[in-house]
Formats: C-alpha cells, sequence, structure tokens
C-alpha cells in the first residue's frame, strides 16, 4: 500500500492510497480518481515524503499491518458503497436537475445518487448545493442481485 498527496486542477489537495505507483498511474489515466472536494478527474501527484523501512529484522506483526490496514480500508470503503447504495434513489444522469429540484423545494426532500460531470458539480456547489463526489460505485454482486 503506497499514499500519494494527490491534487486536483483547482488546488484542492487530498490523500490516495493505492497498492502500488502503477495502480495510481492506471486510475489517472483512466481519471476514474475524483477531488472528494469538487468532483474535479484531473487529478496529480503532489511531493511526499514516503515511508521507507530501514529496519532488517521487521518482525512479522510489522510486516502483517499494512496489509490489515488494506483490508480495513476495503472493508470500510465495502460498508459505505452499501450503505449509499441502499439508501438513496439513483436519478442517474438527472442528477443535477434532480438536486435542484431537492434544494428549492419543487419536491419532496430525499437522498439521492447519480452522475455529473465535474462542471456540474462544480455549478451545484456555487449554488449553495451540497454535494459529495463518489467515483465509480461498482457493482457490489452479493448485495444487488
Amino acid at each position: 500500500m503506497i499514499v500519494f498527496n494527490l491534487a486536483c486542477e483547482k488546488s484542492h489537495h487530498f490523500e490516495g492510497w493505492f497498492g502500488s505507483a502503477d495502480d495510481f498511474t492506471v486510475q489517472a489515466e483512466a481519471r476514474s480518481i475524483a477531488c472528494p472536494v469538487c468532483g474535479s478527474v484531473a487529478i496529480e501527484k503532489r511531493l511526499s515524503a514516503p515511508y521507507v523501512n530501514t529496519s532488517a529484522q521487521a518482525s512479522s506483526a510489522d510486516e502483517s499491518k499494512p496489509v490489515a490496514v488494506a483490508n480495513a480500508a476495503r472493508m470500510l470503503k465495502r460498508k459505505f458503497l452499501e450503505h449509499v447504495m441502499e439508501s438513496t434513489e439513483n436519478v442517474g444522469r438527472r442528477f443535477p436537475e434532480e438536486a435542484r429540484r431537492i434544494f428549492y423545494k419543487e419536491v419532496p426532500e430525499r437522498a439521492i445518487r447519480g452522475t455529473a460531470t465535474g462542471k456540474e458539480v462544480t455549478a451545484l456547489k456555487e449554488e449553495g448545493i451540497d454535494v459529495l463526489a463518489v467515483p465509480d460505485l461498482p457493482a457490489l454482486p452479493d448485495k444487488l442481485h
């Protein structure tokens, strides 16, 4: 597991955890990493100070910590995604329109999810509408079928 300091084109800084440097490159090129603040997918690595274990006698407990952390992070992400999928209505590409209708009380308030471009997310935020970018909600086969 490797942690990179990242930033979007609007200089919002955040961390990204990846299995390897190649994993970051593949995801960045596929534009599947999104800024948690504005939703932008124009992401680049920033300078960071990686941790390097210099001990020749690393204990097996120390070696298993990154694996345990990675597994815990995957489980937490999975639980979060399950909660989002179970507690929201998917409005698809109508997300910006529906978010506005809810915000301006044209329809009853409800939890929704869908897709929006970075520009649409920015416009929603400029109107005072709180949105959270969650890139690529994968199908969770054991929960959705």
